[in-house]
């Protein structure tokens, strides 16, 4: 006659039993989604900051560009120089040859950036200039920067 062991209480819950598993898994692929979400800010804050940054470089190179042309033709710089809502100028177009390479290399640089939505007022009584520089990213949010400065020439 064999005699039948009761096992232990303490043998009986050694180990992961199936729903413990789960629970773990679960919380793993919560936090592995939650990693992923933040890398994608992470890359769309970026990506935001790198084109702003690019476009106040071209704002501040179509500045120095004003400064080493011909105050002149300081009045033909004006491009769609009326309006105020946000990336719709109007007005004219300038025909300023410094503006238009600038305009053409500023669409090649940001993206959805076309000359169109650009705007740039000049106040030749006071040398004031005012660049708005309109762009959109990958998720079509338009971006705006506004850069203003007072352009001097040197007699």
């Amino acid at each position: 006659m064999s005699r039948h062991r009761m096992a232990s209480p303490r043998l009986r819950q050694s180990g992961f039993t199936l729903i413990e598993l789960l629970v773990a898994l679960l919380v793993f692929a919560l936090g592995v989604v939650g990693l992923l979400g933040l890398q994608g800010s992470a890359i769309r804050f970026s990506t935001d900051a790198q084109l702003r940054a690019e476009a106040t470089f071209l704002a501040d190179q179509l500045l120095g560009q004003l400064l080493i042309s011909d105050p002149a033709t300081f009045a033909t710089v004006a491009h769609h120089a009326t309006g105020n809502a946000k990336c719709a100028p109007t007005g004219a177009a300038s025909t300023n040859a410094v503006v238009t390479a600038w305009l053409s290399e500023l669409s090649n640089r940001l993206p959805k950036a076309s000359e169109n939505l650009q705007q740039i007022v000049v106040n030749a009584a006071t040398g004031q200039v005012t660049v708005k520089l309109c762009w959109q990213n990958g998720n079509g949010t338009a971006h705006e920067l506004q850069v203003s400065n007072q352009v001097q020439w040197q007699p």
